[in-house]
């Protein structure tokens, strides 16, 4: 079989050595030593100032929208895994949704102006795919406008943009360090951003609001993590490099593979910074996708449509005509990508797609 992804799982001896220190001190949550040792080996990989490591990535989200006191409407994408959309709801915010680049798949930056109203207090954009949204332009609208910017990427672990990264961007950037992630802690998830006030605030946020044991500075909720999955994230850290290096060498192997297929790929904006860890190919309809799907599976082999259907369908937003993200998210599929993979499943996926569609 080959699945759409799997985890990496490091030696487990390696694993082993952490949980011998937990088992030692007895100390298994609350703002552990293996938490903030995390947190320093994240700044120090990825050169930034500031992070908050997290219970997972929709925490991260709730938070963000709570920190920068957003309210009524929050413009985003209807283009990203249902917690973007959600976690406005939950918050006690109004998503409105805009349409989607036809290219880079991200939200499109030359229709936000359209979108904003009396109501509207921030921006919530997803870096889909790990592929960096139109940062200038986004920003450009937002300090015209007095808007707060707050990233979803969930996706891009390790892509740099302008020699930055990615997490640097807006006002705050989260991300997803859950197991089918490229950097993975288990469960887990990460609020980043340069504002040492905000930071501080977002840390009293994840903990209930705690300032002592007992006093409350702020309302909170449990959004810590526990020495167990940073122990993973630790593990899992050094073998980042190396994971990168491999799902780009995937990448490139379906690139040649897929050649005569008439499928297309999103435009990457910064293809030197990208991570690669995702493949999604936009079929000509939905029909021929259906068909891949059907193909692949008879031969045990498991993609995703992800991500569908459009975000506009859930049933707790409004109504919106957003012809581009309604067309696309029914022709893309996401293919299997992960360390493991050998250049030989490859291209038996590839076979497989090229017999389904009779090209050669």
């Amino acid at each position: 079989m080959i699945p759409v992804t799997k985890p990496f799982l490091p030696p487990r001896e390696e694993y082993n050595k952490y949980l011998d220190g937990i088992w030692q001190r007895n100390w298994l949550t609350n703002n552990g030593p293996l938490v903030n040792e995390l947190e320093l080996r994240l700044k120090e990989y990825l050169n930034i100032n500031h992070l908050l490591f997290l219970g997972n990535g929709t925490i991260a989200l709730q938070i963000a929208i709570k920190a920068l006191e957003l309210k009524g409407e929050i413009i985003t994408t209807p283009f990203s895994y249902v917690a973007t959309t959600s976690s406005i709801v939950w918050e006690g915010c109004k998503p409105v949704f805009v349409d989607i680049d036809p290219e880079t798949w991200n939200i499109d930056h030359r229709k936000l102006a359209a979108a904003i109203t009396s109501e509207t207090t921030g921006i919530l954009a997803t870096h889909v795919y790990g592929n960096p949204c139109n940062i200038e332009g986004i920003e450009e609208i937002a300090t015209k406008f007095n808007l707060k910017v707050i990233y979803d990427a969930a996706h891009a672990f390790g892509v740099t943009y302008k020699g930055r990264s990615i997490f640097t961007y807006g006002d705050i950037s989260t991300t997803s360090f859950h197991a089918t992630k490229l950097f993975h802690t288990i469960e887990g998830g990460a609020v980043f951003t340069k504002e040492p006030n905000l930071l501080k605030r977002m840390a009293l946020m994840r903990n209930f609001g705690h300032s002592s044991p007992t006093e409350f500075a702020e309302i909170g909720v449990n959004g810590k993590n526990s020495e167990f999955h940073a122990a993973m994230g630790l593990v899992n850290l050094p073998y980042i490099h190396e994971i990168t290096k491999k799902r780009k060498l995937i990448y490139y192997w379906y690139q040649k593979a897929l050649n005569p297929l008439r499928v297309s790929t999103p435009k990457l904006l910064n293809p030197e910074g990208h991570n690669y860890a995702y493949y999604p190919v936009l079929f000509e309809d939905e029909t021929i996708l259906l068909k891949a799907m059907a193909a692949m599976e008879s031969n045990n082999v498991f993609s995703k449509r992800y991500f569908y259907p459009a975000l506009s369908s859930l049933s707790y937003v409004g109504d919106f005509s957003l012809p581009i993200v309604e067309d696309i998210a029914k022709r893309v599929l996401c293919l299997p990508v992960y360390h493991q993979m050998s250049k030989e499943e490859v291209d038996f996926i590839a076979r497989i797609l090229l017999r389904t569609q009779n090209y050669g």
